[in-house]
């Protein structure tokens, strides 16, 4: 075999082995894309799925305060909290924040809440939301014959009487409507107002002072449990 042939052969075995190199590594750099893509992808998938299966805020998920009464035991005569409310004496800059995404009312102390109350706040989101002051109008009973319904424990928050906290409404003897009651921290039943348990709002009623700051924010959703 002269050596033009045996060149001939070493050059072709040589051009065969860069061939198979250069399609090994096009093959492994398509084949790392591929996975990287295939990643990718299950990385999306399982970040949508957690969007789905995160809830939305609402009465249902809400992380309360670990004196509350539970929900399921919880009844419109009866304090929210089984510790004992706050002295407001101690605390002459609290404020009263009301939550209608989950349907709580929260006294607190700059961020620290002092104390929260199951609420029931306006249907067809019909509570105004900003930044008010208990006003002076307040009272022990009131009854609104067009409507059919009173309550007991009113405090003005807007509009010198209209906008009002008050207890679970009455009819006009004065009994407490039960089937309302049952929405207290669980969905909005008013016509605007903030309803609350006969305890919590009388002791809105009786320690709660003219100027104290108000602020309702958020928004109800209906979500299943």
């Amino acid at each position: 075999m002269n050596r033009r042939k045996v060149y001939t052969i070493v050059l072709s075995a040589f051009s065969v082995l860069i061939l198979g190199i250069i399609v090994w590594h096009v093959s492994n750099t398509s084949t790392k894309k591929t996975q990287a893509e295939a990643q990718q992808q299950v990385i999306k998938k399982n970040r949508a799925k957690k969007k789905l299966k995160k809830k939305v805020p609402s009465p249902l998920n809400v992380k309360d305060d670990k004196h509350m009464v539970k929900l399921e035991n919880f009844k419109y005569n009866s304090a929210s909290e089984k510790k004992e409310y706050p002295d407001l004496y101690k605390y002459p800059k609290a404020w009263i924040d009301v939550d209608i995404t989950t349907q709580r009312v929260y006294i607190k102390d700059g961020k620290t809440n002092l104390y929260e109350m199951y609420s029931s706040t306006g249907k067809h989101d019909t509570t105004p939301r900003g930044t008010y002051h208990i006003q002076n109008e307040r009272g022990d009973f009131f009854y609104t014959a067009p409507l059919k319904l009173g309550a007991y424990y009113y405090v003005s928050f807007l509009n010198h009487g209209e906008y009002l906290f008050h207890t679970t409404p009455t009819d006009e003897q004065g009994t407490y409507v039960k089937s309302i009651a049952k929405t207290l921290g669980r969905e909005p039943s008013s016509h605007g107002c903030v309803h609350l348990s006969v305890p919590d709002c009388k002791w809105i009623y009786e320690n709660v002072p003219s100027g104290m700051k108000v602020v309702i924010h958020g928004k109800y959703q209906t979500q299943k449990a």
